[in-house]
């Protein structure tokens, strides 16, 4: 792998950039592999990494039906934190951040990973229970999280000039989480890719995958694409929102809903907000990019979707939300608008399991699931090559919901 440094940037710049070699290969699509990742976002090109680089497992191809980057990795508000509620998403979680705080050196990509700090801004009482109840369990996991005083709140954040003591929601209290940090999204998935390349994965853009086949006793065997039929022994799907639309075509159902989930961002602006600000009682988070743009994303839609745009509604519900406590913002100007289309399971945790036809691994549910690209990818990849999930991923087999064995997270990934 062509090494990005100083040194490098300097000595192609005497030459005007025309010696860097292509960041992954392009090859020939062969007819088998060991492994098929269907999804070349963060989730499959992580697993894709992971099964080369922790078990040695090379003969992989990762289908994407577009460009990559073009799918929710790169259709997010990049925040990463790990201010979980439960037992079993607390210990995955913050393996996540600590994984993305090594994640530039191990890649030799720079994704401007910035610790930034996540600010929850409370309004109610009942939120103000729920948070420091998470709190106290983060404490068990050294996870930090603290609670703030309304002033020092407004000091830390200086445009939040709204939600006084006569306002519809007075702020009560907050909590800040130290851990929490942003990075570049293309850079994470474009990292991933080159990493994965490097180690002999193949790559397959522009290659979408249409059915999933089964042989005559039932195992999986290979996958119907655009370019035509791929064998394989083992298909890792890794496809966001369009899950239960793939899985269907091989006969399996999977306890999942597709919704929209939308973000816009402003202008550029100079600096005002060095911390993530997030607004669960209102419905509105946001932060301020390395450009001066603040990237603003606010609830789901209503109902299932698998649009990818912005709903009006839900837009004007969002900037609505955000006057409120940051009247100021009024002025700012809308740059460009986006909508992702996410799958969500039952209790709000993700999925990532064997499945009920040999050979056929899902990783989906993946509410915000960009912070948990590098654990999801690590823990996927170690669950396809043995058969069988580490301790951080056990509690989210497709089996808790046969067991009533549900992890609740709604109140951590919903902004209400």
């Amino acid at each position: 792998m062509q090494r990005y440094s100083f040194l490098s940037l300097a000595k192609n710049a005497l030459n005007g950039h025309r010696d860097w070699k292509p960041a992954w290969r392009s090859r020939e699509l062969k007819n088998r592999y060991e492994v098929l990742v269907v999804g070349g976002g963060g989730h499959g090109l992580a697993t894709a990494y992971y099964l080369a680089k922790n078990h040695g497992i090379t003969d992989v191809a990762v289908l994407e039906k577009s460009w990559l980057g073009s799918g929710n990795v790169g259709r997010n508000t990049v925040t990463v934190r790990s201010n979980y509620l439960r037992d079993e998403s607390l210990p995955f979680f913050t393996r996540s951040v600590e994984l993305f705080d090594g994640l530039s050196k191990e890649l030799n990509i720079n994704l401007m990973h910035s610790k930034r700090t996540m600010i929850d801004v409370v309004q109610t009482y009942g939120k103000l229970r729920e948070l420091r109840r998470r709190q106290l369990v983060m404490d068990i996991y050294d996870s930090s999280y603290e609670q703030i005083s309304v002033d020092e709140l407004r000091r830390r954040v200086p445009p939040l000039t709204g939600g006084g003591p006569k306002s519809r929601l007075p702020i009560l209290a907050a909590f800040v989480h130290k851990d929490a940090a942003v990075n570049r999204h293309d850079a994470v998935a474009w990292g991933y890719a080159r990493a994965a390349d490097d180690l002999g994965v193949e790559i397959h853009e522009n290659t979408r995958v249409e059915n999933l086949k089964r042989d005559s006793s039932g195992k999986i065997c290979a996958v119907e694409t655009s370019r035509g039929t791929v064998g394989a022994r083992k298909v890792a799907i890794a496809v966001s929102g369009h899950t239960t639309t793939l899985t269907e075509t091989a006969g399996l159902k999977m306890p999942l809903r597709t919704i929209n989930l939308s973000a816009f961002v402003s202008e550029p602006v100079k600096p005002l907000v060095d911390v993530v600000v997030n607004c669960p009682d209102i419905g509105v988070y946001f932060s301020q990019s390395d450009k001066g743009e603040f990237v603003i994303g606010g609830a789901t839609d209503l109902g299932q979707s698998f649009r990818r745009d912005i709903k009006q509604s839900v837009f004007e519900d969002t900037v609505c939300s955000l006057l409120e406590l940051f009247p100021s913002f009024k002025k700012l100007k809308l740059l460009r608008q986006w909508g992702g289309h996410v799958d969500i399971a039952h209790d709000g945790s993700p999925l990532i399991t064997k499945t009920a036809i040999p050979g056929l691994y899902v990783t989906a549910g993946w509410w915000g699931g960009y912070k948990a690209i590098p654990a999801g990818g690590e823990g996927f990849a170690h669950l396809v090559a043995k058969d069988q999930p580490n301790s951080l991923i056990s509690p989210f087999g497709i089996s808790r919901f046969r067991n009533l064995e549900f992890v609740f997270e709604t109140g951590t990934t919903a902004v209400r």
